[in-house]
C-alpha cells in the first residue's frame, strides 16, 4: 500500500471496535474480512484516538516484538480503550529499560524449573477442591468453586497475600478489567483502594519478612533500591490480578469448548498424555479478549502488513483473530488437541510475553487434568452467566454435574 493510500484511508470513517461479542466464545467473521483484506484496517473503540487494527499472524509477531512500537507512548497520548479510565501505570506500561529492569525482578520467580516445583501442590488442591465438589453434589458452578480457587490459592502463597482476602480484591480485579460500569473517577478510586490495599501488606511483610515473592520485591526495593515504592506497589498489584484472573477465566473457557468439542474431548479422556499439547491448542482457539490488547504506538513510520503506519499512531493487536490466521495454521478454525508446532500468541509476543505463562500453563495443564478424569460424564446444567463490560471473555458463572 502506498503512502498515498494510507493518506486516503486515514480520511474514511473507522469502523466501530471491538467485533466480538461478549456473551460466548465466537469470534466475528468481520476478523477473516480484515485478514484478507489489503492492508491494515482503520478502527475506532469507545474512547480514544482511532488506531490501525493487526489481524494477520506475521504483522502481530512484528508489532508485539518490534522496539520501534511503543507501550509507555501510551502515557504521552489518547489511547483507544474500551472504558473511560485510563491505564497508565505499572510495568504493561513500560518500555525498556524500566519494563527490563522491573520484569528482571520478579522473572526467576516464574521461570519453568521454577514454577514446576509447584506443580504437586496444584494438582494437590484440584483433587481436594473436586473432593469439595462431590461431596456436595451437583451442580456445582465450574467458575466459583473450582476454576477461581485455583489460580487465586497459587498467586496467594506465591506473593505472600491472605486467601481468605479474596473477596475484597475479587471485586478490586474485576474493577480493574472492567471496559464500561466505571467512570474514570470510579476506576481511579478503585486503583487507589487496591493500592492501598497492597501498601498495608507490604508494610506487614517489612515488619514480618517472609520466604514469598513480595518479600524478595521489598528487600530489591529496600536494599538494593531497584524499584521505587510506587512501583513496588503497582508490581504487586499487577501480579495479583494477572496472576489469577486469565487462568481463572480461561478453564472455564477450555472446558466450555471441550464440551461444544465432544470428540476432542473424548479424545482427551481417552489419553490424558495429550493434556499439555490441549492446553496450547485451546491457547490458541479460544479468543479471550473482547477486543485487541493495548495499543502500541509507532515510534517513527513503519509498513506494517501493506500499511505505512507513520510516527505516533497507534496500532491495535488482535491476538484472537492472529491465532486463526490461515497462513500460519491449517484449519486454523478447527478445535485439534493433537496440534503440533503451535506457535500461538495466546501469552502475547516480544518484551511484553506473559511473565506467568509457565505458571498458567500449569494450573491449567492440572486444572483440565483432574476435572476430565475425575469426571468422564461432566456436563452442562443449566445456562452460562457471561462476564459483560469485562476485557476477558467466559463465564461468570458455569452450572456442571457429572
Amino acid at each position: 500500500m502506498t503512502t498515498a493510500d494510507t493518506e486516503r484511508l486515514a480520511g474514511v470513517e473507522p469502523l466501530t471496535y471491538p467485533f466480538n461479542e461478549a456473551k460466548g466464545l465466537g469470534i466475528s467473521e468481520a476478523y477473516e474480512q480484515a485478514r484478507t483484506s489489503t492492508g491494515l484496517l482503520r478502527v475506532r473503540m469507545a474512547y480514544g484516538e482511532p488506531a490501525w487494527l493487526v489481524t494477520r499472524y506475521v504483522d502481530a509477531r512484528l508489532v508485539l516484538g518490534d522496539r520501534r512500537f511503543s507501550r509507555a507512548e501510551s502515557v504521552h497520548r489518547d489511547p483507544p480503550r474500551q472504558g473511560e479510565a485510563r491505564s497508565d501505570s505499572g510495568i504493561l506500561s513500560m518500555d525498556p529499560p524500566d519494563h527490563t529492569r522491573l520484569r528482571t525482578l520478579v522473572a526467576k520467580a516464574f521461570t519453568v524449573h521454577q514454577v514446576e516445583k509447584l506443580r504437586p501442590g496444584v494438582t494437590e488442591l484440584a483433587e481436594e477442591l473436586l473432593d469439595g465438589l462431590e461431596a456436595s453434589g451437583p451442580p456445582a458452578d465450574l467458575v466459583e468453586d473450582y476454576a477461581l480457587p485455583i489460580p487465586v490459592a497459587v498467586i496467594c502463597r506465591l506473593l505472600g497475600v491472605p486467601e481468605q482476602d479474596r473477596p475484597r480484591f475479587r471485586v478490586w480485579s474485576d474493577a480493574e478489567l472492567s471496559t464500561s460500569s466505571l467512570t474514570a473517577e470510579e476506576s481511579e478510586a478503585n486503583r487507589e483502594e487496591l493500592r492501598a490495599y497492597m501498601a498495608q501488606l507490604i508494610e506487614h511483610h517489612r515488619r514480618c519478612p517472609q520466604d514469598d515473592l513480595m518479600t524478595a520485591l521489598i528487600e530489591a526495593r529496600d536494599v538494593g533500591d531497584r524499584l521505587s515504592e510506587l512501583e513496588l506497589i503497582d508490581l504487586c498489584v499487577g501480579l495479583l490480578v494477572a496472576g489469577h484472573e486469565t487462568t481463572a477465566t480461561q478453564i472455564p473457557n477450555f472446558v466450555y469448548s471441550l464440551l461444544e468439542h465432544p470428540d476432542e474431548l473424548a479424545r482427551l479422556r481417552a489419553d490424558t498424555s495429550l493434556i499439555p499439547t490441549a492446553v496450547e491448542e485451546l491457547m490458541r482457539f479460544v479468543p479471550l479478549g473482547s477486543g485487541a490488547g493495548f495499543p502500541r504506538y509507532a515510534m517513527e513510520d513503519v509498513e506494517v502488513g501493506g500499511t505505512l503506519v507513520r510516527a505516533g499512531e497507534p496500532v491495535l493487536v488482535a491476538v484472537g483473530a492472529a491465532n486463526r490466521d490461515a497462513l500460519r495454521f491449517t484449519e486454523p478454525g478447527r478445535l485439534d488437541i493433537t496440534r503440533q508446532g503451535n506457535q500461538h500468541l495466546g501469552f502475547g509476543h516480544g518484551v511484553h510475553h506473559c511473565l506467568g505463562a509457565p505458571l498458567a500453563r500449569l494450573e491449567l495443564q492440572e486444572a483440565l487434568r483432574a476435572l476430565v478424569v475425575r469426571f468422564p460424564r461432566l456436563r452442562l446444567t443449566g445456562d452460562i452467566e457471561w462476564k459483560t463490560q469485562m476485557l476477558v471473555r467466559g463465564p461468570r458463572s458455569m452450572p456442571v454435574g457429572w
